[in-house]
């Protein structure tokens, strides 16, 4: 009966967390000016993508030598973790520097830049490690505090007070609930009992990380940069206002993905993995063939039904300018409908231990999605950037795809 309310609470915070970033990007269309929301869009993909410099991706390794560590000896990886993150922060901190020297971001945003990404770097590896230890429900109170209470908050504030719907508001509710997740985070952490604290940092053992994390680390950097550099680049063909609607629609396909991590992948992925290691392809193959299915399904239903509510939410925004550039979301639904699909073969390759399609197919489909959109640019700018997502993910679509045909023996497909 205890891991059944367990399990539910768990689902429920993270269900919560997820409907809350979406209903909050409603808000701040409607409250905000599109050029604010577009600042939001910019700030909030330059921490994310800024936060796999921070980690290098590091925890791939960390985690699983510290659950192979005995627990009085686990503080001294911990610490050697945290040796390394300094060495991160003390070189890519003040190379951040340079977004705003080339006005890529506002001079004002520095501040809320700087603590925003550190706290979100260090809540994130502390979500991670519990999750880790099997603090699963604790995770998600985490994941709630720093990703959806304080969405929550901004939510309501603005609802009843005119003077609460500014851009600094919802940077300083980010920043409390942040704020409130890391010291969570930390006391359930140093309450645990570990051990080895007081051994010093192990410079080997993070060189030997640093070579396993350092690949997949360079495939996340490069899928990544679609979300990152995408928005930059829409900003100089059509400006900061337009910006606003691309970052609106762009937060609702989104929410595809969120939807797809929490209802199929992240329940059908394990199986696949624990099935390859057992050499069972029957299983394998009848999970992956329901990833198939699910995956198919729920992202036909969820671009009907996105379809159904656009053009009745957009009115009640009362933004002309979304209304006015509606006919984005198509093209953005599509390209990430692409994405989605393509993560079926992306985990199916996962699970099966063939990391180089992966990487390949990132690094080439960033490419493919370069050259779209500059060739598309000059033609039309207001299309060039989700055309060249679409080209982008569809090939990393076919990549993964081909590959995991290939590389996959016909009893385990």
């Amino acid at each position: 009966m205890k891991q059944i309310f367990i399990r539910l609470t768990n689902i429920g915070l993270r269900g919560t967390t997820l409907a809350s970033k979406f209903f909050l990007i409603f808000l701040l269309a409607r409250y905000l000016e599109p050029s604010d929301l577009g600042l939001y869009g910019l700030l909030t993909v330059t921490i994310s993508y800024a936060l796999f410099f921070l980690g290098m991706d590091f925890y791939v390794y960390a985690n699983r030598e510290i659950l192979k560590t005995e627990w009085g000896f686990r503080g001294r990886l911990l610490k050697s973790q945290a040796a390394l993150w300094g060495l991160l922060y003390s070189v890519f901190l003040p190379l951040t520097l340079t977004l705003f020297v080339f006005e890529l971001l506002p001079w004002r945003l520095l501040p809320w830049f700087l603590c925003l990404l550190v706290l979100e770097h260090l809540t994130q590896e502390l979500n991670r490690l519990l999750v880790m230890l099997s603090r699963q429900l604790v995770a998600s109170w985490i994941l709630f505090l720093r990703a959806g209470a304080w969405c929550l908050a901004v939510i309501a504030l603005m609802g009843v007070e005119v003077e609460y719907r500014s851009l600094e508001t919802v940077l300083a509710a980010w920043i409390v609930g942040a704020s409130s997740a890391l010291v969570t985070g930390f006391v359930v952490v140093a309450r645990s009992g570990m051990g080895g604290w007081s051994h010093s940092v192990d410079w080997q053992w993070i060189r030997k990380g640093i070579r396993i994390a350092l690949p997949m680390l360079v495939a996340t950097l490069a899928l990544r940069a679609f979300y990152t550099v995408d928005k930059y680049w829409f900003e100089a063909l059509v400006g900061l206002d337009v910006l606003g609607a691309y970052v609106l629609f762009i937060g609702m396909c989104n929410a595809l993905l969120g939807f797809m991590d929490a209802g199929v992948f992240t329940f059908l992925y394990p199986s696949l993995i624990a099935a390859n290691a057992d050499d069972d392809a029957s299983t394998f193959r009848k999970k992956f063939r329901q990833m198939v299915k699910q995956t198919t399904t729920l992202v036909l239903v969820f671009s009907l039904v996105a379809w159904v509510i656009l053009d009745p939410l957009l009115r009640w925004l009362g933004r002309p300018l979304y209304l006015e550039y509606q006919y984005l979301f198509g093209w953005l639904l599509l390209a990430n409908s692409l994405f989605v699909m393509s993560m079926v073969p992306h985990y199916g390759l996962f699970a099966r231990g063939h990391d180089k399609p992966i990487i390949v197919s990132h690094l080439a489909g960033l490419i493919v999605f370069i050259i779209t959109t500059a060739l598309f640019a000059p033609v039309t700018p207001d299309l060039a950037v989700p055309v060249g997502l679409i080209a982008g993910f569809g090939f990393i679509l076919v990549w993964k795809g081909l590959q995991f045909y290939r590389l996959t023996p016909p009893n385990w497909r």
